[in-house]
Parts: structure tokens; sequence; C-alpha cells
């Protein structure tokens, strides 16, 4: 079921901006992501404007849509996936599976001292302190059954994303980014061109224009608007 329709235009900063969601095919490992942003974004973009990506249909046009079937569970995923706070935004690590890539991921032993560096946090009253020492490819994974496209699919973070927006830039030439967007006002940029403001680009995205279910609206464009309503790159 696809989410409610956001506002296109949006202000920040005292400016105006058009978030324009580009719907595509269902995109699977088969498919160039870079050639994908090309083709759907062609009969829309403009000299200046910025190419937002899904983190998630990356990562799963790099094969990093795992099954979860395939995924073999080990006894340390077993005991450190039950610590992880539950959260409205989805399961995150708390499912053995999901535990069990951030364990491939990262490795065991960062993992296990997010884990003892986030109880000792929680201790005394702070959060966040396990994914700010497991890092962004530990946060950036969504357990199975969280993503509508891929629901039996542990869905890791994207590989070099950097490396996407240069080549995403080279073959479309606009400034580019790889975002992680929720539903509840979380929006950061993984990877992006020299050109574009991170922190500027997560206001402008905060409320995930490009919506978090069956939209299959993996791309967007988004473009400033001038003071007289004429639009422009951003």
């Amino acid at each position: 079921m696809a989410g409610k329709p956001r506002e296109r235009i949006v202000s920040v900063d005292g400016r105006r901006y058009d978030r324009r969601p580009i719907r595509t095919r269902c995109l699977t490992a088969a498919d160039d992501i870079v050639k994908v942003v090309e083709e759907y974004s062609r009969p829309h973009r403009r000299p200046g404007d910025w190419l937002v990506v899904s983190s998630k249909v990356v990562s799963i046009s790099q094969g990093r849509a795992i099954p979860e079937s395939q995924v073999r569970v080990g006894w340390l995923a077993r005991l450190l996936w039950r610590g992880v706070r539950k959260v409205p935004y989805g399961v995150g690590l708390r499912r053995p599976s999901s535990m069990q890539c951030a364990i491939n991921e990262c490795g065991a032993l960062r993992i296990l001292c997010a884990c003892i560096i986030g109880f000792l946090g929680k201790l005394v009253g702070r959060r966040g302190d396990f994914y700010r020492i497991a890092g962004m490819q530990a946060a950036t994974i969504d357990a199975a059954g969280t993503s509508p496209l891929q629901p039996d699919c542990v869905v890791l973070g994207p590989k070099d994303p950097e490396k996407v927006v240069e080549a995403i830039r080279c073959a479309t030439g606009c400034e580019a980014a790889v975002m992680d967007i929720n539903d509840i006002g979380g929006s950061w940029v993984l990877g992006a061109t020299d050109g574009i403001d991170r922190p500027l680009l997560e206001n402008v995205m905060r409320d995930n224009p490009c919506g978090q279910k069956d939209e299959q609206t993996p791309v967007a464009i988004v473009r400033r608007i001038e003071g007289d309503g004429k639009e422009r790159g951003a």
C-alpha cells in the first residue's frame, strides 16, 4: 500500500524547493543503478538539479539484499539482538539475522564493543552510542520483512556511495546524493558530490517525499524555486 502523498514544495531557510519523485520499474541486482538514474531522470532533469537516490535501491542493485534463509546466525548474534532497543521506525538489528549481518559487515569485536558501550551509555541516560561505535554500515541495515520490495531479505547499506554519486554525476551532469530516509524525520546523506550542501539536503528531504512503502519512486529531483516562482537548480 502506498503511503500518504507529501507536498512537493517545501521551504527551508527561507528558500523554496521542488522535490519531484520519479517512478521506476522494480529494480533488482541485475540493474545498473547509474544507468537507471540516467534513464529515468532524463525527461525531467535540468542543469543545476540535484538527483537524490534511495540507499536501499543502490544496495539492491549491488546485490546487497540477502535472503534471510541464507544468513547463518551465530551464537553472538543470538545473544546480542535482544539488547537492541525497540524503535518506531523499523526493526533494524533487533532480529538475529540482521544482527548477524552487522557482525559480518563490521566485525564481531566492533559490534561487541558497540553493545557494551551502548549499554553503559544507557545507564547514564545517553542513547545512540551503539551506532556511533558500530558505524553507518550497521545503522543502514534493514531487517527482513521491512522492505516491501525485498520482504524476505536483509538489506545491507550501500557499498561505496561516494563512488556511486560520482558516476551518476558523470552520466547526468547533475550533482547527486545517496540518502537513507525514514518516515519519522530521519534523513541522512550517505554519499554526495561536492556541489551538494549535505545539511541543507537532509532538511529538504526530511519528510521523505519519495515515501517509505511501495510508491516505487526511489529517485527524486530537487530543484530550487526562485522568489518569483521561477525554478532553477538548487
